[in-house]
């Protein structure tokens, strides 16, 4: 049973922003990224060959929304993942998209 009983405005209003913080590539990379374990974010910088500073503003989101955390070490910064229910929706979207990749290679075998 869902732990949501009733889908207010506001809920929805959350749920959304969530689905939202996580619908840019940078950030799914970002937390593939911390799946790992716990990350600088120079070495985010390198790993996604991607500017500091966008780096950081997509950090900075996933954090407002409670996906990763990050601790200070004098002017080091270090995220880690927070929610790890985070991986659980991608691996769902991931099953679904190799579900619809395997469907549509049979489609077009049987066009063929």
């Amino acid at each position: 049973m869902s732990a949501l009983r009733k889908l207010t405005p506001e809920t929805a209003t959350l749920i959304s922003d969530r689905f939202r913080a996580l619908g840019e590539p940078m950030r799914l990379a970002l937390l593939h990224q911390l799946r790992g374990g716990e990350r600088m974010v120079s070495d985010l910088v390198a790993a996604l060959g991607a500017g500091q500073a966008n780096v950081s503003k997509h950090l900075q989101l996933l954090h407002r929304h409670g996906f990763v955390a990050r601790r200070k070490e004098g002017v080091t910064t270090w995220y880690r993942i927070a929610d790890p229910s985070v991986f659980e929706l991608c691996d769902l979207v991931c099953g679904g998209i190799r579900a619809e990749a395997k469907s549509r290679r049979r489609l077009v075998e049987r066009l063929g």
